[in-house]
Formats: structure tokens, C-alpha cells, sequence
């Protein structure tokens, strides 16, 4: 059977091969909408498949779309992953996910592999782009790079971030509102993330929480591993201790589902023996035993207008006024674990 061409749509649609195209790739110029119908039509009576490498080859652009994440094992990373995954295809773009599991050379794996693969843009989720991954950046000179769920370090970086600070402060601040003493906090692991990590500045927000309420946090911040199976290991040895503290903000939800866990372990309550306080309310947060009080983003919106930087073109203009940062607020969502009815 012989294979159907752009030709053979537009002879059968009465226009111009031009004209297909457009409809195709939605641009660059519209088409009236009983010419797309006719067009449309003609595709699908033909069962005509574009040729999605010669076009990318003839637009140096893939419809394709690079994102790379830490852990997608990990429910925030996945629910966002899903979020942008949803987006992109109602573009009519495809996402590749690679999982750089906080390793920087995996990290430049991905990147380095993405790039090559000519992809419309990168939706990065990183601990910090190394000089090594600016350089690649830098020689692209038609494909942007957007930071997502990370503070950006440079007026020419293009993010997408929420208010982690805020957002942690806000927490800390509800859990010392129950007339606790102090709160503790699960940061991250020892290895510190470099500036503008979600975890650096959630630190940051607890600690302007206790600073506020003339309280310390010598001693208090506790290094764990981001998931909750690290999280409950860290968390058994300090509830059992004779220094247990009276109530926990995490850094992440898993890690205060994983906190969760190791309470019920070793028979220490919760609200009643320990408050307990989480960051970006996974779905599991609302299921929890008691449910957990968390900090939540609009990750939906967020992944919206990662996909449109990653694809507006006028960011790739040298002097472009086009705004490179997003920000949403964060917002408290209350429920048992902090002791609230």
C-alpha cells in the first residue's frame, strides 16, 4: 500500500501542502476553521501519520519535551511529573522524564542527552545546575531551560517557584500556636543542597518561625533522608530518646509519613504525645492516621507555566520583557496531626 503524503491530504483536502502543514503543527499561521475541518477530515479519511523526525530535522525542533527530577519515586515529584506530563499533551508535546537521584553527573546525563535529542525545551527539577550544565544552556541557542520547584540564582534564569519560605514559616508558626515550646525540624540530608533548594529555604522559614517566637534552634534541626523510609529510621532513634521534642515540621511529606510510622512504632501519639507538621500536601497527606497538616501549592498552575516558558519563544529574544519568573503562594492546610479538631 503505497504510504500517504502531505500531498495526497491537501489534493484531497482542495489546498495548499502550506496550508497543511500549518495544521499540523498549529502555526505559525492560522487557518480558517473550515479549512482546518477540511484538512482534518482529509487526515483521518487518509490515515496520514506525520513524519515527526523530518520534521524535526526541518524545524531543528523536536515536540518533545526534557524533564528531569530527583526522585519520581517520591510523591510530590510524581504527582508534578503527572501534572506537566498532562499539560504538554495538551500542547501536543510528549515528555521524557529522567531521574537524576541527586546525583549531578546523572543529572548531566539527562540534560546532555535531552539537548541532543533537539527537545522544544528542558523542565529542570534540580539541586542546583552545576557550571558544567550552564555551559550546555549557554550552547543552545533554541531551547529554554526552566527551573522548576527551585529559587532561581540568576535574573537570566527562567523558574517556576512557590513560596517555601512563607510556606514553612506559616507551619511553624501553627505548630507553636498549640502552646508547644519549640518545634523541631527534619531538614535534609547532611550533605547540604546549594542556595535556592525548596529544603534550604524551608529550613529557613522555621527558623524565622522559632526567631520570631524568641525561641533557639540549636540542636533542633535534624538530618534526614527526604523519603519516609529514611525519615522513619532517623525518626525511631529520636523519639525514643529522653530528648523526644514536643512537635516536628518536615520538609517534606514523606518524610513526616515516614515520622507518622515511627511514632506508632514506639507508642508515642500523635497529636497527643507529638505534633507533627508536613510540606506539599501529597494526596497520601489527607489519608494519613491522622491526617496531616501540610503546606500546599497550586503544583497544576505551576506546571502550566512551566510548559508555556519552556515553549514561548520570545524568552530566546536577547532584551525580552517577558516576566522568566513565576511565583505562587503556599497555603496551610490543617488537619489532626498538628492537634487542630
Amino acid at each position: 500500500m503505497p504510504k500517504v503524503t502531505r500531498d495526497d491530504v491537501a489534493r484531497l483536502a482542495g489546498t495548499s501542502t502550506a496550508v497543511v502543514s500549518y495544521v499540523i503543527n498549529n502555526g505559525p499561521r492560522p487557518v480558517a476553521p473550515a479549512t482546518r475541518e477540511r484538512v482534518l477530515a482529509a487526515i483521518a479519511q487518509l490515515g496520514y501519520r506525520p513524519n515527526s523526525v523530518a520534521q524535526a530535522m526541518a524545524s531543528r525542533r523536536t515536540n518533545l519535551i526534557g524533564m528531569v527530577v530527583p526522585d519520581a519515586r517520591q510523591p510530590f515529584f510524581a504527582e508534578l511529573s503527572h501534572a506537566v506530563e498532562r499539560v504538554a499533551s495538551e500542547r501536543g508535546k510528549i515528555v521524557l522524564i529522567g531521574n537524576s537521584d541527586y546525583v549531578g553527573d546523572r543529572e548531566m546525563h539527562y540534560v546532555r542527552a535531552f539537548l541532543g535529542m533537539r527537545v522544544s525545551g528542558l523542565i529542570l527539577i534540580s539541586q542546583g545546575p552545576s557550571q558544567q550544565a550552564a555551559t550546555e544552556f549557554a550552547a543552545q541557542d533554541d531551547s529554554r531551560v526552566v527551573l522548576l520547584h527551585r529559587r532561581p540564582e540568576s535574573a537570566e534564569d527562567v523558574a517556576v517557584v512557590t513560596d517555601d519560605v512563607g510556606g514553612a514559616q506559616l507551619a511553624v508558626e501553627h505548630l507553636l500556636g498549640h502552646g508547644h515550646p519549640y518545634v523541631a525540624c527534619f531538614g535534609g540530608p547532611v550533605a547540604s543542597p546549594a542556595p535556592g533548594d525548596p529544603v534550604i529555604d524551608h529550613i529557613e522559614g522555621w527558623r524565622r518561625a522559632m526567631s520570631a517566637a524568641g525561641l533557639g534552634t540549636e540542636g533542633r534541626l535534624i538530618d534526614a533522608p527526604f523519603d519516609r523510609y529514611g525519615a522513619r529510621a532517623v525518626a525511631v532513634e529520636l523519639l525514643r530518646s529522653p530528648d523526644r521534642p514536643p512537635a516536628i515540621f518536615c520538609s517534606t511529606d514523606d518524610q513526616a509519613i515516614g515520622v507518622a510510622r515511627a511514632a506508632r512504632e514506639v507508642g508515642v501519639r500523635i497529636p497527643e504525645d507529638l505534633a507533627l507538621a508536613g510540606f506539599d500536601d501529597i494526596p497520601e497527606a489527607a489519608f494519613c492516621d491522622p491526617p496531616l497538616t501540610t503546606i500546599a501549592s497550586d503544583r497544576d498552575a505551576m506546571a502550566k507555566a512551566a510548559v508555556d516558558l519552556v515553549l514561548d519563544d520570545s524568552l530566546l529574544v536577547p532584551g525580552s520583557d517577558t516576566p522568566r519568573v513565576r511565583r505562587f503562594p503556599s497555603r496551610l492546610v490543617t488537619r489532626r496531626s498538628c492537634g487542630c479538631g
